[in-house]
């Protein structure tokens, strides 16, 4: 395995699928996924990487996994390498941590967004139309707002450039009336209840994405939960409707990027120190909040 900054190489195992931020493993009747250390945003891939995000991403990801597990099952079969398959017993130690065997599922093709706050760009979404993804919301909103009730705001899952929004009736016409429904109420009784536990542990969850893959009739959470990739978090005793929130998300890096000068389209500059750190640091204290114990780095 090449450094996990970078990208996995498991020798004897075909090439893996690599997205922005990890590999996939296809094993046959069932998947590893390898979460490195990369971070995007604005469709690229920047550098230097951030020391452990794969691991803080991976077991924050695993423990809601368990705790969301009675509302929704998941695509989990293994978050320990000692119940790996053998063939990967020479790749323990760089799995270790940042790995989880996964059943395989048929991919919902859509991002099945939930959103408790008026923020990103739904925030800008209202303020040119005065709708969240032609969901009409009341007059006067500011940046940042708690909504009387949470929005299911689905968005395309683009394998290139920017996943677009779309309304319902879209994912009726391409997913049926009846799972469409299934989504919509899976996902925001998901986003509910990560909501109540990230607010009792001081954090509010303005927004989130899951995704879903089907294995017969039954439908699994997959991919990730609930990370500071998938979810804007912000500091419950920071927040100050009509203002940017603190947060532990992303944003952080996207601001610095916004601050430098950068066109979006040219190579990135590369991340200095202080923001590699500070990332990082925000990214142990989502952990630490939300699950009450320090990631295993």
């Amino acid at each position: 395995m090449t450094d996990p900054l970078i990208r996995s190489n498991l020798d004897g195992l075909p090439p893996p699928r690599r997205g922005k931020v990890r590999d996939v493993y296809d094993l046959g009747d069932e998947l590893l996924i390898v979460a490195s250390d990369r971070i995007s945003a604005y469709d690229h891939v920047l550098r230097p990487g951030i020391p452990g995000k794969g691991k803080i991403l991976t077991q924050l990801s695993n423990y809601w996994f368990e705790r969301l597990a009675a509302i929704a099952p998941h695509h989990l079969l293994a978050t320990d390498t000692r119940d790996f398959p053998v063939s990967l017993a020479p790749h323990v130690e760089d799995l270790a941590g940042r790995s989880v065997l996964v059943r395989k599922t048929a991919v919902v093709p859509f991002e099945c967004v939930a959103r408790g706050f008026l923020a990103g760009s739904g925030f800008r979404d209202y303020t040119a139309t005065g709708a969240v993804c032609g969901l009409s919301l009341p007059a006067g909103l500011r940046r940042a707002d708690r909504l009387a009730s949470p929005l299911f705001t689905p968005a395309t899952k683009a394998t290139t450039g920017h996943d677009e929004n779309v309304g319902l009736a879209v994912l009726a016409r391409a997913l049926g009336p009846e799972l469409t429904e299934r989504l919509r109420r899976l996902t925001l009784a998901l986003y509910t209840a990560g909501a109540e536990h990230a607010e009792a542990s001081g954090m509010l969850l303005a927004d989130t994405k899951f995704e879903f893959g089907l294995v017969g009739g039954e439908l699994l959470l997959i991919d990730e939960a609930l990370t500071p990739d998938s979810s804007r978090f912000w500091d419950a005793s920071a927040w100050q409707p009509g203002t940017e929130p603190v947060s532990y998300d992303k944003q952080y890096v996207r601001n610095w990027l916004d601050q430098s000068g950068w066109d979006h389209e040219s190579p990135p500059p590369e991340l200095p120190g202080e923001v590699v750190q500070g990332t990082l640091d925000r990214y142990i204290e989502a952990f630490e909040r939300l699950t009450g114990r320090a990631p295993e780095l």
